[in-house]
């Protein structure tokens, strides 16, 4: 197939000129552009790049031209673009090689989804590692990092607002940086855990833990998990200001986080009052909305038309208070993110339970002939990666492991 070269320039503050870091090509009919390895002596010096959050500008006369943001996070430089593609995970008809990806973080992978596709973003809900790992052997690609279930999983504790703005932080950054190259982690935020400052503050770990978007609530500090009952939401103007503070806090780090704006209003003050709430947050640059405790069906295609264009995302709790949506449903209805918050922690609970009773009553687990030994599931948690890493490196410590 027969591509474009172009050349990719960046200002080199050293030395006050333009910098050859390389060739960038793109096939006619791609959809983004393709950075691939260069050699080392032909590559402006990362680390320079990234710290000075210097502009890398791609010239191209056949081309508009296109801007690529460096940034530079505790994980390590990465490369994420202002320019919006219309899916940069794709490899249907872009003939490119994968390891662009490389080359987004998994926000701006987020980021172009939503604003460049009408695909419905299915998520299941994850609250560990394993959980996580299993979400990405099973296929998906999005996942939602459920406070509830990091509050049951890490603190045994049930969901009324006990896991703290670190715990949530901690969890958040071991899951998405499990395969940031490839997935993307939603991540609960609550209520922000505090005032402005501290919500600033919270913004920015997220950030910097790789998440690709969150949602912050309007729930008082004390708050609950949303299919519980007697959830009480503090006042339009406390939850704006959250808002505010979490949309001020993404732009002045010039990231591409997607701010999802979630209220809890329906069961206190009903369903016109959610709507109010949404726009206005709309209005402050939330990315976008989700509306939790839908009352019926009907409620929830309202709320799409209500809200248009505007991207809504919808949470399913099987067995809570509100009613089942497929996912054909959801996207039918004009859903564009939609989250399980517990289609992992309730298998796992019921799973669990009856291999523990069976050992309390049988003497035995019920795992013999399953299939399932400790091999099997560390290759689910990346032992062949690891292995293969090990060699690349030279290293002999594990061989003969896999």
């Amino acid at each position: 197939m027969a591509q474009t070269e172009m050349l990719a320039v960046a200002p080199d503050p050293i030395r006050n000129e333009d910098t050859n870091i390389g060739p960038i090509k793109r096939t006619p009919d791609s959809h983004f552009v393709a950075i691939p390895t260069m050699p080392s002596d032909q590559r402006l010096n990362e680390s320079r790049l990234f710290e000075t959050k210097s502009k890398i500008e791609i010239r191209d006369e056949s081309f508009e031209p296109k801007t690529v943001m460096g940034d530079k996070s505790k994980h390590g430089a990465r490369l994420t673009t202002e320019i919006g593609f219309p899916d940069p995970m794709s490899k249907s008809t872009t003939g490119v090689a994968p390891n662009v990806a490389y080359s987004l973080s998994p926000a701006t992978r987020l980021k172009h989804k939503l604003q460049h596709t009408k695909d419905l973003i299915v998520c299941p809900g994850v609250y560990d590692g394993l959980s996580a790992r299993i979400a990405q052997a099973v296929g998906f690609k999005t996942w939602y990092m459920t406070g509830a279930g990091s509050t049951a999983s890490m603190l045994g504790m049930a969901d009324l607002g006990i896991a703290s703005r670190n715990d949530m932080v901690t969890n958040a950054d071991m899951i998405a940086n499990l395969d940031p190259h490839h997935c993307e982690l939603i991540a609960d935020m609550d209520t922000g855990y505090g005032g402005p400052l501290t919500i600033t503050k919270t913004v920015n770990q997220y950030i910097r833990a790789n998440v690709a978007a969150f949602h912050i609530e309007d729930q008082v500090l004390t708050k609950r998990c949303g299919h519980l009952s007697g959830k009480k939401v503090v006042s339009t103007d406390v939850y704006l200001s959250r808002v505010r503070a979490a949309r001020a806090a993404i732009d002045v780090a010039q990231a591409d986080i997607q701010l999802i704006a979630r209220t809890d209003a329906n069961q206190q003050h009903g369903y016109d009052e959610c709507i109010l709430r949404l726009k206005a947050a709309r209005d402050l640059g939330a990315d976008v909305g989700l509306l939790e405790g839908f009352k019926s069906k009907e409620e929830a295609a309202k709320a799409i038309k209500e809200l248009a264009p505007w991207p809504l995302l919808i949470n399913v709790v099987e067995n809570g208070h509100s009613p089942l949506i497929t996912v054909d449903e959801a996207r039918e209805m004009g859903f564009r993110i939609m989250i399980f918050s517990f289609a992992g922690l309730i298998p796992a609970y019921m799973g669990i339970k009856s291999a523990y009773e069976k050992l309390k009553h049988e003497g035995v687990t019920g795992i013999q002939g399953s299939g399932v030994g400790p091999k099997q599931l560390f290759d689910v948690c990346g032992l062949q990666e690891a292995v293969e890493l090990d060699e690349m490196a030279g290293g002999e410590d594990l061989k003969g492991v896999a």
